[in-house]
């Protein structure tokens, strides 16, 4: 197949250091949200209670918060502030107190839902072994096989652009949990994300190659393109990690989320590949899903095993977070995967906009 977009992947490493464009709000507060970070010198105070008021609506039903498509978009550009910026804002603004403040007030009925979707459980005696438990392979199908076997061009770009937000800054917040961590595991994390970085070869960082994915499918593999096109679970998934890797007091979680990803990637990684080929791509654009085979059985056992075994070993409170943070992922994968599936089922998008 001849790909629209030609360039080697050595022309052009992922945009990882570009900042978010700015998005398009999708309801009153994240239009006030935005119109404040568009204006200099403005009183952000205003937006404190109308994400209160949000946040206080959310209480009787957590769950719904998560498909809230204005309190996600509001929670994803204020985590944003702290990652690559959002086009435009005044790096000032990344801690502005009205701003933490409402972040922290839309952060109370996240959390809820969060624990409400990912049902994790508590006590494990061995939370490693209670981590290959949650993480053992389906036998189901599953969105991968339909990858795999039927999908066609246009359902893939769409996978691809679900995946962008996160794929193109790949490993970034979690590797905020190594300033957090002492000891082997945080040798243990820091052998992996070396990984994750290429091993200091910029063009082979895990972003560089999703980059070159998506270029290979006609896609731009500019940060955070796709922002306006991705709905509201799309976007809870991300704020997920976000919310584990930007609070100390989340370690545990944003480890147990590390695990989960590297132990259920590989499988899937390798259907993907293989859709790929069958629909005559070549080595360019599954680069990125063989990387994944390979490199993620061996992370599995490292994260499992060294990063939270021994992060339990030296804080054993950590336990029931790190379960947390592996179930959450889980419920996360199960939820996008459910809105794409049905979506296809019914003959259309699972994007709130055609791609572009």
């Amino acid at each position: 197949m001849t790909t629209l977009h030609s360039r080697s992947m050595s022309d052009t490493v992922a945009q990882s250091g570009t900042s978010m464009p700015f998005p398009q709000p999708r309801g009153p507060v994240s239009d006030l949200l935005f119109s404040i970070l568009r204006a200099e010198g403005a009183d952000a105070e205003p937006f404190v209670a109308a994400a209160c008021s949000l946040a206080s609506s959310a209480r009787d039903s957590p769950r719904a918060f998560l498909f809230d498509e204005d309190a996600q978009i509001c929670l994803t550009a204020l985590y944003e502030l702290h990652l690559q910026g959002i086009s435009g804002v005044g790096d000032e603004w990344e801690w502005n107190s009205d701003l933490i403040a409402a972040r922290s007030a839309l952060e109370v009925p996240f959390d809820a839902a969060i624990r409400d979707v990912a049902d994790a459980p508590t006590g494990a005696d061995d939370v490693v072994a209670a981590l290959w438990a949650m993480t053992a392979p389906s036998t189901a199908p599953g969105l991968s096989g339909h990858m795999a076997h039927d999908a066609d061009l246009t359902q893939f770009r769409e996978l691809l652009i679900h995946r962008s937000l996160n794929q193109l800054r790949e490993a970034d917040v979690h590797t905020l949990g190594i300033p957090r961590l002492a000891g082997a595991p945080k040798a243990a994390l820091v052998e992996v994300q070396s990984d994750e970085y290429g091993g200091g070869r910029p063009e082979r960082m895990h972003s560089a190659l999703f980059a070159t994915t998506m270029r290979e499918l006609g896609l731009s593999d500019d940060y955070a393109h796709y922002i306006d096109a991705v709905p509201a679970v799309t976007l809870a998934s991300l704020n997920a990690l976000s919310l584990f890797g930007l609070h100390r007091s989340r370690v545990g979680a944003l480890v147990g989320h590390l695990c989960a990803v590297e132990t259920t990637s590989a499988l899937p990684s390798k259907k993907y590949a293989a859709g790929l080929r069958r629909l005559g791509f070549g080595k360019a654009a599954t680069l990125f899903f063989d990387e994944h085979v390979e490199a993620d059985s061996v992370h599995e056992q490292i994260v499992c095993r060294d990063l939270a075994g021994g992060l339990v070993a030296a804080r054993p409170a950590v336990a029931d977070d790190i379960l947390l943070g592996a179930a959450a992922c889980l419920a996360f994968d199960d939820l996008v995967g459910d809105h794409v599936a049905q979506c296809w089922e019914q003959n259309r998008t699972s994007l709130r906009q055609p791609a572009g």
